[in-house]
């Protein structure tokens, strides 16, 4: 049996690709806040957001694009200030954007631009009029602020000698993962999220070093912060990541309660490297390379 074929005629082949084409240059969510700001940012005046969740960006993806750049808003001096002490320069608008799953350099600078008009926000940076890039990072400054310096002091200190605070999140597949049940494990302790290059950069490592000292009573523990950033990936795309990556040690989801349990984290990855008794015995901010993973990891192991 023949089934009739339907001809599409001139007119409905322009419709067709006039909507296509609507819907390729309409921007997305994030672009279209990103944009507005630009447009109706005063220097002095503060950002106020609820006038834009409540007035301008009423629909659920745009809501849901304000609370990922909200968020990134309070996390983003954090995150500079920690980059400058770890690495003695600022970071690149690239670096931020990279960090805060933003939509290029060009978001970053407008997440700046919003800090730099605020007064609420402390004077922290100096840029380049010209490129826009960070020049300068005064880290006492955010120190100093009520705010920022005590979240800032709790990340600078460092976990090394401290008890790991105990853990019991959702697992991606349903499942739960506490520390107590790896408890006499040397564990490995890694938050992440989806679409961070250092994280994908280090992923692969992970799953060798898993593979190699798994039988030696060692454990790893992905925590993915996707949803505690408010980043669009869903479960799909994370179990589509795992898959891909071969990952067979536990993925869960990070949560408000467990990054206040770890002092506020700003710099993705970080690595927590908890010893049999559940103290910390290392602890790392952005990309480690495996050697010097596996040399902490093997130390642990010997005691």
């Amino acid at each position: 049996m023949r089934l009739p074929i339907r001809r599409v005629t001139p007119v409905v082949w322009l419709f067709l690709l006039l909507s296509a084409t609507l819907a390729l240059s309409r921007p997305d969510a994030e672009t279209r806040i990103l944009q507005y700001i630009r447009e109706h940012l005063r220097p002095g005046q503060p950002l106020v957001v609820t006038d834009l969740y409540n007035n301008v960006f009423t629909k659920p993806d745009e809501r849901q694009a304000l609370d990922k750049l909200y968020n990134a808003f309070f996390r983003i001096p954090l995150f500079v200030a920690q980059y400058q002490e770890k690495f003695g320069s600022p970071p690149s608008l690239k670096i931020i954007s990279e960090q805060f799953d933003l939509r290029g350099p060009d978001a970053a600078d407008v997440l700046l631009r919003v800090m730099e008009s605020d007064p609420r926000v402390p004077h922290f940076l100096a840029r380049d009029p010209k490129t826009a890039e960070i020049t300068e990072v005064d880290v006492e400054e955010i120190r100093n602020d009520a705010r920022f310096g005590q979240v800032l002091q709790r990340q600078l200190a460092g976990w090394e000698g401290k008890a790991a605070p105990e853990l019991e999140l959702r697992g991606i597949k349903g499942d739960t993962v506490s520390l107590g049940q790896l408890k006499g494990k040397v564990v490995l302790l890694y938050v992440w999220f989806t679409g961070c290059p250092p994280c994908m950069q280090e992923t692969p490592d992970l799953v060798s070093l898993y593979h190699q000292l798994s039988a030696r009573e060692f454990d790893i523990v992905g925590a993915n912060a996707d949803r505690f950033l408010g980043l669009k990936y869903d479960d799909q795309v994370r179990l589509r990541y795992i898959r891909e990556r071969k990952i067979e040690f536990p993925i869960v989801q990070w949560t408000r309660e467990s990054d206040k349990a770890y002092g506020g984290i700003s710099i993705y990855p970080a690595l927590f490297l908890i010893d049999r008794k559940g103290v910390v015995s290392h602890h790392w901010i952005g990309y480690v390379p495996p050697s010097e993973l596996r040399l902490a990891i093997e130390a642990g192991l010997d005691e």
